[in-house]
């Protein structure tokens, strides 16, 4: 607290002679001199004071950083832009529209040789939007109107933007700031604007981050993202995930409280936010990151130990990935194999089918990196909140329930057959497993199985080395899926269990939706019945279940998931070391009491609280 200077009163000069002597003068502030202190002081106090938001933490970790508000405004470049006539005016925006696809297209590559699959994947899509010749037309309609080349780009894509927004489904809302951001992406080069320069780490925040502003910045600059909307699947947090920056969600009117360059600490596991920290939260987080480091280090000594009980009973931790170089990352951190290669990011971002060759050299490398432990490979779960611009599927109300994985592949076999060909090729150069996703029934499966065979057969007649014992399994996430449990696992060689849809489905709860939200647990009686009930099936049939889905992350929810027979869990890859340590902390024993207690109790939150209580 700072102590106000004593001031020392000048001495007084002596009276004039015969006459009286002025009185002293009182040393205080007039009233007006002091309201205004007091208004100041408040100012000061307020601009000190530390704001406080509270969003969705979807990427763990502390960032310490400055905000770096996304979104650059641009209003005044086009009131100072100089438009020619409409034809110059078209000839530049066609120029334009040539320069950023190669701008793209570099970048593309550029992702490509870093084995950054996902990011490419999304920049791909951006091409294809600018080289999209709709959008082309509706440029050149929109100069008739402005005259202005960056406004009619800008005014073109804002039109296609908000044909995203009024769409119901969350994936396809998210599109909107793809098209937003191709808009802008066009007109800054329109307008001559640079890339501001980033000095020091910085938090990037806005309402809906353009995924250019995130793929655009190194790394190491990045200390964390904050988004305003909700959406997890929106191309920035997908971007973010991959690069394991801490993020922060759905933090909604907060982002007004930021400005740029405003010091701010972010921790991507509780969700909460501080914007101009004081030096008492500035020490809480800096104990908070130095723990952090020492459990990583502590982490690490975990990363050869099997995730096995103290009474011996042994859980195999693999990881979910998107392409072959994620499983280096996965070693890193002690996996053993892939539980799941979304191979869905092979088809995205492509103007047609990949070839088999293709898809072979990406499952091949998948194969090999996992070094002799086993890789699954899920089959495409494209269409619906998914879509490829070479797979027609029409607009749906509900895309999560319509035409989408399983049975797009079952009716198209120019997808398919290329597909399992090339799994069944790399299951040469160690061990894969196909999986299919979305299975609802024994008849989908048993169509799907004798693709399998199909494929064995034309590999054999164009004479190509294949593997003959490639284990087939599904996943199970629906309802349906797991009801028909007992008579599925007569049939299959093993089930994965997605909980994601799993928990959506069941309690009829959209995960993307804010609203409900508190409704979507993975610990709900109603969802631990239907994954006990598949796991006891697969053991009584000698097969294995794994699971998928983020429930497999969850410390808590691996305690019962041994208890109930589980053989492996497949996560992210940061996730392996603290689902290890919390394995290895109990017996085998007492994880069937913990479980017998649970599957006793009624409401998923006390589970929840019990399970997190658990010493």
């Amino acid at each position: 607290m700072a102590t106000k200077k004593k001031t020392t009163a000048a001495p007084k000069k002596a009276a004039a002679p015969k006459k009286a002597a002025a009185p002293e003068k009182k040393v205080e502030q007039a009233p007006a001199d002091e309201a205004k202190a007091k208004v100041k002081s408040a100012a000061q106090a307020a601009e000190s004071k530390t704001d406080k938001i509270k969003g969705k933490g979807v990427i763990a970790g502390v960032a310490v950083g400055r905000i770096l508000l996304a979104g650059q405004n641009l209003d005044s470049f086009l009131v100072n832009y100089k438009a020619g006539t409409v034809e110059e005016e078209k000839k530049k925006a066609a120029d334009a529209l040539v320069k950023v696809a190669e701008a793209l297209q570099n970048n593309i590559k550029k992702f490509n040789d870093q084995g950054l699959k996902e990011q490419a994947g999304i920049l791909e899509a951006h091409r294809m939007m600018v080289e999209d010749p709709a959008m082309s037309g509706a440029i050149d309609e929109k100069l008739e109107a402005s005259g202005s080349a960056p406004k009619a780009v800008l005014d073109a894509y804002e039109s296609q933007a908000q044909v995203f927004e009024a769409m119901e489904d969350e994936y396809f809302r998210g599109r909107a700031v793809d098209m937003r951001d191709v808009g802008k992406r066009i007109a800054k080069y329109l307008l001559g604007i640079k890339e501001p320069e980033i000095v020091g780490k910085v938090i990037v925040a806005g309402t809906e981050i353009e995924p250019s502003v995130i793929a655009g910045l190194p790394t190491d600059k990045i200390a964390g993202v904050i988004l305003g909307a909700g959406s997890t699947t929106a191309h920035a947090v997908i971007i973010a995930k991959t690069r394991a920056i801490p993020t922060v969600v759905g933090v909604g009117e907060g982002i007004k409280k930021m400005a740029d360059g405003d010091p701010a600490i972010l921790d991507g596991e509780t969700g909460e936010i501080l914007i101009r920290p004081n030096d008492e939260e500035r020490a809480f987080y800096d104990e908070k990151i130095k723990k952090q480091e020492e459990l990583k280090a502590y982490y690490a000594t975990l990363k050869t130990l099997p995730a096995k009980t103290q009474d011996g009973q042994e859980v195999i931790l693999a990881a979910n990935i998107g392409s072959p170089n994620d499983v280096d990352a996965a070693n890193g951190f002690g996996a053993h194999g892939v539980g799941l290669f979304r191979s869905e990011f092979v088809f995205m971002g492509k103007s047609d089918v990949p070839k088999e060759e293709d898809q072979f050299k990406e499952y091949k490398a998948a194969v090999e990196k996992c070094n002799g432990n086993l890789c699954v490979i899920r089959t495409m779960d494209i269409g619906g909140d998914k879509p490829l611009p070479y797979i027609q599927v029409d607009k749906e109300e509900n895309p999560f329930l319509g035409y989408r994985a399983i049975r797009i592949s079952l009716q198209r076999k120019d997808l398919f057959m290329p597909q399992l060909k090339a799994i069944l090729r790399a299951g040469v150069f160690g061990k894969a497993a196909i999986m299919f996703p979305m299975v609802i029934n024994v008849k989908e499966f048993l169509d799907a199985k004798q693709f399998v065979e199909d494929a064995k057969m034309e590999l054999a007649h164009e004479g190509k080395d294949f593997a003959q014992d490639v284990q087939v399994g599904i996943m199970v996430e629906t309802p349906a899926a797991a009801t028909m449990a007992p008579v599925l696992a007569k049939y299959v060689d093993f089930f994965s269990i997605g909980t994601n849809d799993l928990v959506q489905y069941t309690l009829a709860v959209d995960r993307g939706n804010a609203q409900i939200s508190y409704l979507y647990n993975h610990f709900n009686p109603a969802v631990l019945r239907l994954i006990k009930r598949t796991i006891e099936s697969a053991n009584a049939e000698g097969k294995w279940a794994g699971m998928c889905g983020e429930m497999a992350s969850d410390p808590n929810a691996a305690i019962l998931l041994m208890a109930m027979g589980i053989k492996e869990l497949s996560m992210s890859a940061p996730s392996i070391p603290r689902v290890k340590e919390r394995i290895r902390n109990f017996t085998f024993t007492r994880a069937k009491e913990i479980l017998a207690e649970v599957m006793e109790m009624e409401d998923g939150d006390k589970i929840k609280e019990y399970l997190t209580n658990l010493k």
